[in-house]
């Protein structure tokens, strides 16, 4: 355990950043599912309207510093990529 002052004030800090980084991360990560499981479901004109805002929450995501920048692009290439291979869903 810390005994030192400031080692106590980095500690609390540590923790709140740890929630922050949490809730960051998840967020990012109901985002991507979300796209997902509609490129699963074959719907791609849901998964295109989807996409800004998943590249939103990855992009505020990196801002926070809580994903890295090339993380963030990587998550971003490969839905852009996912959704294009996606075949149209078919009329009914």
């Amino acid at each position: 355990m810390a005994r030192h002052p400031s080692a106590e004030r980095q500690h609390r800090y540590s923790l709140r950043r740890n929630l922050v980084n949490k809730k960051n991360t998840s967020a990012l990560r109901t985002e991507i599912k979300k796209i997902r499981t509609l490129i699963e479901n074959g719907d791609k004109e849901g998964a295109q309207k989807a996409l800004p805002r998943a590249y939103a929450v990855v992009d505020k995501t990196v801002k926070k510093r809580t994903v890295h920048a090339n993380k963030g692009a990587r998550y971003k290439s490969r839905l852009a990529r996912q959704i294009e291979k996606t075949s149209p869903a078919a009329s009914k």
